[in-house]
């Protein structure tokens, strides 16, 4: 089984992770933009065409499933994705968690990057999904930025702003960002003293590798070798050092590189 996951930078790096714990056989096939992220600042149409590139790089390495690894590409680009590689090519989307962090009412916090937060994306999953909860979106500029630089100051720099504006007495935090999954436990840290006890934490990325699996009917696919390969705007690299820095990082490099 090859599974593909296209990001700008090393946000994919947690969908990919809860991939490899679930199926260590896995072939993964990691497509990222570094020469024109971030993508944020993009305008729809322009991100659109760099998440495209990424893409069509993958897909001629002929995974059977394409995740977007991305809540802001997902947000812009999917329909278009979609549009031209399936139903040949199944791909994936990353929808921030808030259905199930709304389940059971209280206060929720999504922490998303400034182009996601307020956006009517967003306010649209808030209005279908969360229910009873008293919802409220925090912004955490620079957070993603810092997380793909692997810089631990700038990293807790945007955390403990972020947690400033988070409600006191939440009890469940989106990490509306696939990059904040990966420093989960220095949010936790932050918003402790603030959050209700208890406090439930939501990511994606378990949600959508169960779902690619489930997509795939994974059970009638033939197993993997347990490869790795890297794609930088569609040449072959390497994971960062900043990538390597991470739990997430690690495990996938213990793969076997693609021959």
């Amino acid at each position: 089984m090859k599974i593909a996951l296209l990001d700008s930078g090393i946000g994919l790096l947690a969908a990919a992770a809860a991939l490899r714990r679930l199926r260590p056989d896995v072939d993964l096939v990691l497509s990222s933009d570094p020469d024109g992220m971030p993508w944020g600042p993009r305008t729809p149409e322009d991100l659109t065409e760099h998440a495209l590139a990424c893409a069509r790089a993958a897909a001629a390495l002929r995974p059977h499933a394409l995740v977007v690894a991305c809540n802001t590409a997902s947000v812009h680009a999917l329909a278009r994705l979609r549009a031209e590689l399936e139903p040949g090519l199944p791909v994936i989307g990353t929808v921030p968690a808030i259905k199930p962090a709304a389940a059971d009412g209280g206060s929720v916090a999504i922490w998303a990057t400034p182009a996601t937060t307020g956006s009517a994306y967003q306010r649209g999953l808030i209005a279908d999904f969360g229910g009873a909860a008293e919802v409220t979106e925090v912004a955490c500029p620079g957070l993603a930025d810092a997380v793909e630089r692997g810089d631990r100051a700038a990293i807790a720099g945007a955390v403990t702003d972020a947690a400033a504006r988070t409600p006191v007495g939440t009890t469940a935090v989106v990490l509306g960002c696939t990059h904040y999954e990966m420093v989960r436990d220095e949010i936790r840290a932050a918003v402790a003293d603030r959050a209700a006890p208890g406090v439930r934490f939501h990511g994606s990325a378990d949600a959508v590798a169960a779902q690619v699996l489930r997509r795939l009917d994974a059970a009638a696919i033939g197993p993997g070798s347990g490869t790795l390969t890297v794609l930088h705007n569609g040449r072959s690299s390497q994971l960062t050092g900043a990538a390597l820095g991470y739990p997430e990082g690690a495990l996938i490099a213990s793969a076997v590189p693609a021959g």
